[in-house]
């Protein structure tokens, strides 16, 4: 495997990393968002409240998500099981 080669291969990988972990990442952010801004205008500092909210949140993103996340994964494998039988 040359040098541009073994580029690609991390390049492609951390595109798919990036595509994988977007959907609850980003539910994450909005769901901390909206909380932190409950919490700032009723003045309730608690710092657990965020927890159960974006936990439940990021569940249900990951059964929405799951089947893209799956597609992402079988696609970047198929791409990698290609290059290495050198086809």
């Amino acid at each position: 495997m040359t040098g541009p080669e073994v580029v690609d291969v991390a390049r492609d990988s951390i595109i798919t990393l990036v595509l994988v972990a977007s959907p609850l990442m980003l539910v994450g952010l909005v769901i901390g968002v909206v909380v932190s801004l409950f919490q700032a205008l009723t003045q309730i500092q608690e710092a657990t409240l965020v927890f159960v909210p974006k936990i439940l949140a990021m569940f249900a993103a990951m059964i929405l998500a799951l089947p893209f996340m799956a597609d992402q994964l079988y696609g970047h494998m198929m791409r990698l099981a290609t290059r290495i039988s050198g086809g």
